[in-house]
This record gives structure tokens, sequence and C-alpha cells, in this order.
């Protein structure tokens, strides 16, 4: 993959307020690229200063090698960008409506209606084509707003929370759809506070907050980087005292910490959570010294950081 696109140095500041400080990001060509943080967090203002609707007070951004100051319309052209709220013209049907954007992008009258007809069965609506787009459900305008950014195929598309406000299913569906929109071989950056879409769809994530990138990478890497120990349940035996059992956990290396979990595991088990240093074949050295102490271990698993986890210590300390 090359990159299709190049954050430098951004910056973005309304009166005494610094909305987007200092960021540095590269997205390559074919990513699926999540931006995550809370509302505030700088994601919209960033996406808006990508897409040519705002300029940067410092720093730039290059599409595709076409800078977004210097060749808006270029930048323009190869961009799809669907805003959090956008304007749908209610008195239209959803043919006429993409039939409206289709001629805005100057795309023949004779190719419109071939290519309305893909559109509306790549989204799902084509059974919905003379309905007023008014009559339309959140969830089948977000379908109808992602039909509209890709009516002059754009290789990139900029989403602002497309699953924002959406029903569970709703935001199954639209995820869903990405995914094929992706296999089409378009770049997709979108910005969600849902963090369990994030997870799904994206190669790698951004964490932005108070305007700064707080972390990125794919949710491996943020896991090495911002959760560096990673989270063992063990259970033994009720056959060994508990004390017995953790004095010998706490002992081993790469064990930073032992806690004794209450509840868990069945009646003849004691189970601890054991924060741990180390590679997989380390791990494994873990679990070789524990049989050959004869711990009577009958559970052995680690706990996988979600990214909330992640992002919960990613954001701790940072001030907006």
């Amino acid at each position: 993959m090359s990159a299709i696109i190049e954050i430098k140095d951004l910056t973005k500041r309304f009166g005494s307020r610094t909305a987007v400080d200092n960021i540095n990001l590269t997205i390559e060509s074919g990513e699926i690229f999540g931006l995550v943080g809370p509302n505030g967090a700088g994601k919209t203002t960033t996406m808006r200063m990508l897409v040519t609707l705002l300029k940067p007070d410092h720093g730039g951004i290059l599409v595709g090698g076409n800078s977004v100051q210097d060749d808006p319309r270029e930048v323009r052209r190869l961009i799809g960008f669907m805003p959090d709220s956008f304007g749908v013209y209610g008195d239209m049907t959803v043919k006429e409506y993409l039939d409206f954007f289709g001629a805005c992008y100057h795309i023949p009258p004779a190719q419109r209606a071939s290519l309305i007809n893909d559109l509306l069965e790549l989204v799902d609506i084509s059974h919905r084509r003379d309905d007023m787009v008014d009559t339309l459900s959140r969830g089948l305008k977000q379908r109808l707003g992602l039909a509209r950014v890709l009516i002059h195929d754009p290789g990139i598309l900029v989403l602002d929370e497309p699953a924002s406000g959406l029903d569970p299913r709703a935001r199954i569906e639209i995820r869903e759809l990405l995914v094929e929109v992706a296999h089409l071989g378009k770049t997709i950056i979108f910005s969600s506070h849902i963090l369990a879409d994030v997870a799904e769809l994206c190669m790698r994530v951004g964490i932005m907050e108070g305007g700064k990138l707080a972390a990125i990478g794919t949710l491996d890497q943020l896991n090495e980087k911002v959760v560096p120990h990673r989270l063992i349940r063990i259970a033994v035996l009720k056959q060994i005292e508990p004390e017995q059992a953790q004095a010998a956990l706490a002992a081993l290396p790469g064990v930073a910490a032992v806690r004794l979990q209450e509840g868990l595991g069945n009646g003849g088990w004691i189970t601890f959570e054991t924060e741990f240093i180390g590679n997989d074949e380390a791990l494994h050295g873990l679990l070789t010294a524990l049989l050959e102490q004869k711990i009577p271990v009958v559970q052995f698993t680690e706990d996988t950081q979600n990214l909330e986890e992640v992002f919960m210590r990613a954001t701790r300390g940072i001030v907006s």
C-alpha cells in the first residue's frame, strides 16, 4: 500500500480554543481508518479540513498528492464526504435526489440512469426509488447519503459519524455496507464514538482527545503500547491455600500484580487475575513454572483488552 492522505502538523483554532493541535497522520490507499474520541475531541474539525471545508491555521494535508489549500477542486474530486448531519431534499424522490447530485457532478444524463440503479442496488434501497426522501427512516437516509457520496466514484470516502442515531440493526447494516464498499477498493475514513463499530471494521484506529492524537495503530498495537500488561486469568484447585498460591504467582518472572477474584470459578476453584509482562514464549514459561511448583492449575486464559479499555487509558490525563 502507498500513502493516499498525508497530514502534517495540522492545527486549527477557534478564538482562544485549539480544536486540532498539531496532528500528524498518514493513511494508506485501501485502508479503513477509524477516528474515535468523545464529542469535542476534534474529529469533525479534522475531517472538515481534510475535505476542504475549513482552512488549517498551520500545517497541511495532501490528498493523492494534492494540497487541500492549493488545489481544493482536485481534492474534492477525489473525496466523497458524508457529514454527521447532512441535508436531504424531502420533496424529491430517492431517484430524483441522486439524479440531482449526478447532474451537479456533470455526469451525462445517459449515464446517470444506470449509475443510479447500480448505487441503489449497492445500498439496498432499490425498492424505495420512487418514495419521497422525507418518508425514509434515519437508517435508510444514511444509506441514501452513502449512495450520494459514491455518485462521482471517489477513491476516498470521509464519513463523519455514519452510524450516529441508528438503532442496533441499522448500525449492523451500515457496518456491513461499509465492508462491501471497501471491497470496491475505496479508502474509508470514518469517525465514531461507537467503539464496537470501529473495532469491528478498522485496520487502524486513531484516538483523539482535546484536539490531540493520543494514540494510533492497529488494535493489537494499541494494546501493546497503551495497555502493556497482559491480563491472565488463572484458576487453581482449593487444594492449596489462596495466600500460598498468590505468593507463588507474585514471585514468578514477568508477574506485575496478582489479585484474588471473589466469586469467580466453581466451588472448588480459586481464581486470580494476573498482570503479566512478556511475549507468548514468556507466557508459556509462566504456565510451565506453575506446573513445576505443583500448583494445581485448572484454568489459564488471557483476557483480550477491548477498544474501550485502550481508549480510556490512551486519553487519561489529556486535557481538552
